[in-house]
């Protein structure tokens, strides 16, 4: 494992920043922005899922409703949904009463304030002491909640495999069998960012096996729930698998893909231990105070209602399958126009599943010829975002990527 990776947050997040700076002054009319973070709609722009707008504005007229303050650990309603959401309602966990919730602000918040745990609460006999895996590559700005929480020992484990276009599971198991005990490792339980790339099932028992043989901690980082297989339980299921297992593990939500709640900032930190529930909830509490004082309520308000009516959530997660679908119609028309441009690409890797982020292990001169020639904007690591692609776009992205490619041949 390398201390230092490539896709240091700092150096990935300055890139992200730059690159939709540039998209905006870019006055090219044939411009496809494929680096953003949002799901883009067939028509180009972001929207409100349907059932979100009709609640946002029942709230907005709800003379019961009052502007105080929520409690410091968030909406209980909505923690104990979201953890429902994330474990199912017949988990282990939830029945024997060893699992608490923080709202947050965002899953960046639910991430800081868990780092914060892990610094505040490390010691000889935690769970958690060690240093803090990475994936190599990894989401732009992990590294460096990591360290603004005062965690300086944070390493990288092999994930991606540039050759094979998919993920190394003999290299990712092999550099966490050969971590320092007690390790906490960081893992996308679905759609991986920023590459998209997902672990089987079978890969999936056979780390958490490894973790468990070797006292590791996992941290898992649950983004976008449903929005890669296009069920809520099957994105869900490694974090249920650990927990069956007996394993200790805290996991950040976000609701932000799944609900189109970008700008509420709408986040969760799960929390499944076997002891010590209380003392650090009790310091949840107190960083709580100190970093943002209490969540957001709109969007908390929101989410709440959709999953404690039966009638909303079965049209949320319709709306949260068919974004999920269309994503994969997109895969697999992007891959039929590629291989009709011919080449001696292979391009399966792109239709397995994998939200909304997708891998072409382009080079740094193939991306640059896309972003400056072409004026289609990717992650600098080749990654990019297929829901921004669309009808009208898709042809010239597909033969835009082929020009890329057969210009090195």
């Amino acid at each position: 494992m390398s201390a230092r990776s490539v896709f240091d947050g700092a150096v990935f997040m300055s890139s992200e920043m730059k690159l939709q700076e540039d998209f905006k002054r870019d006055s090219h009319p044939d411009k496809v922005n494929l680096a953003g973070r949002e799901y883009v709609g067939e028509h180009g722009h972001t929207t409100w899922l349907p059932l979100v707008r009709k609640i946002k504005q029942q709230i907005a007229t709800d003379p019961t409703l009052t502007p105080e303050y929520p409690p410091i650990l968030g909406i209980p309603e909505f923690t104990r949904r979201a953890t429902e959401l994330a474990l199912g309602k017949d988990s282990p966990a939830i029945v024997e009463s060893r699992v608490f919730g923080v709202q947050t602000v965002g899953c960046t918040g639910a991430v800081r304030l868990g780092a914060e745990l892990l610094r505040s609460c490390c010691c000889s006999n935690s769970s958690w002491s060690g240093p803090i895996l990475l994936s190599s590559p990894c989401d732009d700005s992990l590294l460096g909640t990591f360290k603004a929480a005062g965690i300086e020992d944070v390493q990288h484990y092999r994930y991606w495999d540039a050759e094979s276009n998919g993920v190394c599971v003999e290299n990712m198991v092999h550099d966490l069998e050969n971590a320092p005990e007690r390790s906490v490792v960081v893992l996308f339980a679905s759609g991986h960012s920023p590459t998209g790339a997902e672990l089987s099932q079978e890969d999936w028992k056979r780390l958490a096996e490894v973790m468990v043989t070797h006292q590791l901690f996992p941290f898992f980082l649950m983004s976008a729930q449903g929005l890669c297989s296009g069920s809520l339980k099957q994105d869900a299921w490694p974090v249920r698998h650990c927990v069956s297992l007996g394993l200790e593990l805290l996991c950040a939500q976000s609701f932000s893909h799944n609900f189109g709640l970008y700008g509420e900032r709408v986040g969760h930190l799960l929390c499944v231990l076997k002891q010590n529930l209380l003392a650090v909830q009790s310091q949840a509490e107190k960083l709580v105070q100190t970093l943002w004082s209490c969540p957001p309520m709109e969007g908390a308000r929101v989410v709440t209602t959709v999953l404690n009516n039966p009638a909303h959530l079965v049209e949320w997660q319709e709306s949260v399958k068919a974004i999920a679908e269309r994503c994969m119609l997109i895969r697999e028309r992007l891959r039929e126009r590629l291989r009709l441009l011919g080449g001696p690409w292979h391009w399966d890797h792109i239709i397995k599943p994998g939200g909304l982020y997708c891998c072409f292990g382009l080079n740094t001169q193939q991306v640059e010829f896309l972003v400056q020639k072409k004026h289609i904007y990717v992650l600098p690591n080749g990654c990019l975002n297929v829901s921004a692609i669309n009808s009208r776009n898709l042809d010239y992205v597909a033969e835009s990527i082929h020009q890329a490619l057969s210009s090195q041949l």
